[in-house]
């Protein structure tokens, strides 16, 4: 078993044993993951990049705990959805391969369909 299927599994069991899954469909699923990322960001608000290099050395446990929550949410939602999170990940970066060559791309923030 992946260590993707193994942390799925801890998260569905965490959630039944609470039983939220009542609670836990796409759209809520999809605004959590919003509502987390927001509060990731907010670490990040307002601070020059040299503030963010010393707070996010500071307060890497509550930013690793921020990140955590998305990767929860995100792994919960696509096994809600059978979508196969290496799967759909690796076929986005074929198409992110197509759509930003690295002889247009590199070293440009470009959008693609400006490059």
């Amino acid at each position: 078993m992946s260590e993707i299927s193994q942390i799925t599994e801890k998260i569905k069991k965490f959630r039944d044993e609470r039983d939220w899954m009542q609670f836990h469909d796409p759209k809520n699923m999809a605004v959590s993951i919003i509502l987390e990322a927001s509060e990731l960001l907010e670490h990040f608000q307002w601070k020059t990049t040299e503030e963010v290099e010393k707070y996010a050395r500071q307060n890497h446990a509550e930013i690793k705990d921020e990140i955590a929550d998305i990767a929860l949410y995100l792994f919960e939602l696509a096994d809600n959805l059978r979508i196969n999170l290496i799967d759909a990940m690796e076929q986005k970066l074929k198409k992110n391969e197509m759509k930003y060559p690295v002889e247009k791309a590199k070293g440009k923030h470009t959008k693609y369909n400006k490059l």
